[in-house]
């Protein structure tokens, strides 16, 4: 099969017609005549987009380029709405990059007989798994060790005899059991006495930062108009109605308001804020829980498959990924800075004693490669009489023309955009056709299969060695052919990345040509994970990044130092951090760095 082009990679156009990129320093001449495919978020659909937020009349403004957020824009997109959707810093720069990056049913719901939730949650991971998202979702299975006799194993067994068979789990193998002998050869790495025996499960894992970047792009592709960086001020007003947004380009400083028949509220730990300034009366409140992940070399634990634990609290994983282990979390409040939550030496101290109980060689604080904290959005109702409470999320009307939704789980990210589409409605001119995501692959999902069969001739078309390829399927999909195709006038870009080994110079550059990454910090902590998977936390390669970064973005040398000044500080307030007791201090040291959006508001 010969290589595509970019535009045959990505033949759905929208009804915007083609962009062109822009060029900028270090960019070929020709390269700024270049069509850019529908979806691409690159830097001329950027500037196009904000003359498009103050031109043009939409239905529906989404507030928020989260999970959540970005899942109501494509699902107002594919039912033929207008759409835009705004966001004040980054794609998945909050909750939505710092998930345990699990697509699970929750086995912990079984024994609070949420029979109801786990169904639909499976039956989202089957969507995922199969049809919408196979190039970013991939099975993962866990061993669940026993440690009772006699009633734990059978009690465990029917909890996943349900799990298994609920919401059409046909993709991922069933349960099966281990004595002892057989747990261990799965998972060397524990205890002898820490376990009786096993049963070995399947769930889903997936990089939650580029699968909400790549739901944000499928929305673009489309025709929603998706713009990060752009802050809400606002609310335009008619009578008692929301008509619309006030919005900040926070890079430089313009302002634009943007008329809509509805706008709907996203904004995860910030829901709150958002409805204060709407000067609407919430009809629930949302409260902000830290859970803190720390990540370690997979040579550290010896095992096949990953883990759950039980602790006091909930349940502990030990998450392959990759070349790596994550293990978390922690549930713990949180009232302080809701963009940059710090992990404390508590918090991973916490992590460390409960997975040690199991493991015959302890972890150290040597061992970690990374950490990071995020918060989930829990409810705290206030009256669930004029709110629509379900599957742990909720959807309400404060105010005619505004609609907040908050709550709810990753994985059932879908179906809580559809209730917020439909509880919209109300605020539309003209009736609306049904919820459709469930028949929409993710950018990059088709061809996926039959690429995975040609890995070996793509590799060697381009010089790769094929788990290279096959790497880049799991990231790209069939958006393999754009990523490659910025590279071939320049074979360079096929070299590694300075310091992150895993990772090729031209991904950075595709970041800032198609997927959106405005900043340094944009690219090492959610485009790439190598804030997270290196022990440098990604400063030995921000000057080759920014490098990078800059030959699309039209950086000059002064821009490029301060992007890595500014990452730099951030990789030391967070190691600092992470040396505290407790919140406060923690906190305290983590906001000590600069801000990579300097224009921002601090209530953003």
């Amino acid at each position: 099969m010969d290589a595509l082009t970019a535009e045959e990679a990505d033949p759905v156009a929208d009804e915007h017609g083609a962009h062109q990129r822009g060029g900028g320093p270090g960019r070929r001449p020709s390269d700024a005549q270049a069509v850019v495919p529908p979806g691409a978020l690159s830097p001329a659909e950027r500037d196009r987009s904000w003359s498009r937020l103050g031109d043009e009349d939409f239905d529906v403004v989404v507030i928020g380029g989260g999970v959540t957020g970005a899942g109501v824009a494509l699902d107002a997109a594919t039912r033929g709405l207008r759409v835009a959707l705004v966001e004040a810093r980054d794609l998945a720069s909050g909750t939505s990059s710092r998930s345990s990056k699990l697509f699970h049913g929750g086995l912990r719901y079984l024994e609070q007989l949420e029979f109801g939730l786990v169904r639909e949650a499976l039956r989202e991971r089957e969507l995922m798994l199969t049809r919408l998202a196979p190039h970013l979702v991939k099975p993962v299975s866990f061993l669940y060790p026993l440690s009772h006799r006699v009633w734990e194993r059978p009690y465990t067994a029917a909890g996943l005899l349900l799990y298994d068979t609920m919401g059409g789990a046909r993709s991922v193998p069933g349960q099966k059991h281990l004595t002892r002998a057989g747990a261990l050869r799965l998972f060397p790495a524990l205890r002898r006495d820490a376990l009786i025996g096993g049963i070995r499960y399947y769930d889903a894992q997936s990089d939650d930062a580029r699968h909400t970047m790549t739901l944000a792009r499928t929305a673009a592709q489309y025709g929603a108009v998706v713009r990060t960086s752009t802050q809400v001020t606002g609310f335009v007003r008619e009578a008692d109605r929301v008509a619309g947004v006030h919005v900040r380009d926070v890079e430089s400083g313009a302002e634009t308001s943007v008329t809509a028949n509805v706008v709907i509220n996203c904004a995860g730990v910030w829901t709150d804020e958002l409805q204060r300034l709407s000067g609407s009366r919430g009809r629930f409140r949302v409260e902000a829980s830290k859970g803190v992940h720390i990540v370690v070399p997979r040579d550290r634990i010896v095992a096949e498959s990953g883990l759950i634990l039980r602790t006091e609290k909930s349940v502990l994983f030990v998450i392959p990924w990759r070349n790596h282990w994550i293990i978390g979390t922690t549930d713990t409040e949180w009232n302080l800075d809701l963009a940059h939550p710090a992990a404390t030496r508590a918090d991973i101290d916490y992590i460390l004693e409960h997975v040690n109980s199991v493991l015959a060689t302890p972890l150290t604080h040597d061992d970690i490669e990374g950490v990071y904290a995020g918060l989930r959005p829990l409810l705290a109702g206030e009256s669930e009489d004029t709110s629509k409470l379900s599957r742990e999320h909720a959807v309400a009307r404060p105010a005619p023309g505004l609609i907040a939704i908050a709550g709810g789980k990753y994985t059932t990210y879908r179906v809580m955009a559809a209730d917020a589409v439909d509880a919209a409605a109300a605020d539309l001119p003209n009736r609306i056709p049904a919820s459709i995501t469930d028949k929409v692959p993710l950018l990059g999902a088709d061809g996926y299969h039959a690429l995975v069969n040609q890995a070996d001739q793509l590799a060697a078309r381009h010089g790769l060695h094929p788990y290279r390829v096959r790497h880049l399927l799991d990231r790209y999909g069939s958006l393999v052919h754009q990523v490659l195709a910025e590279a071939a006038d320049d074979p360079e870009l096929l070299k590694p990345v300075p310091g992150s080994p895993d990772y090729l110079q031209v991904e950075i550059v595709y970041a800032a040509s198609h997927e959106g990454a405005l900043h340094l910090e944009d690219v090492l902590t959610r485009r790439t994970r190598i804030s997270i998977e290196y022990p440098h936390r990604g400063v030995e390669s921000a000057e080759a990044a920014a490098r990078l970064m800059g030959r699309v973005l039209g950086w000059d040398d002064e821009t490029a130092r301060e992007e890595v000044r500014v990452y730099v500080a951030r990789v030391e307030a967070e190691r600092d951090s992470q040396t505290e007791p407790d919140d406060q201090t923690a906190d305290a040291r983590r906001a000590a760095a600069p801000e990579a959006r300097p224009r921002l508001e601090a209530t953003a």
